[in-house]
């Protein structure tokens, strides 16, 4: 007999942990993260097996989230690569002041 898992269960987020960010439950690996590794050619497999500690159903699970959040994620991930960008000139101006 098989255990039925609530798939809602496997994607939480919580303030304190990756920035409030939407993550896979139990884990410090963000929707972003996995989302990141799929863009740059990875399979679900991939993914599963490069990082180890997280199931095939676990990713499933974060790119379900993000096709069904398509524009609310890709909004923040867009918001953190220029907030890191904005940073990186920051550093490279106070470095360059020195």
């Amino acid at each position: 007999m098989s255990t039925l898992t609530d798939i809602g269960s496997l994607i939480t987020q919580t303030p304190d942990l990756c920035g409030g960010r939407p993550r896979i439950a139990g884990t410090g690996v963000s929707v972003h993260r996995v989302v990141g590794w799929y863009k740059l050619g990875w399979s679900p497999d991939e993914i599963a097996d490069r990082i180890g500690h997280i199931s095939l159903a676990q990713v499933h699970a974060a790119l379900t989230y993000y096709h069904a959040k398509q524009q609310a994620v890709e909004a923040q991930m867009a918001d953190d690569e220029a907030e890191a960008d904005r940073l990186e000139a920051d550093h490279r101006a106070s470095q360059a002041a020195n």
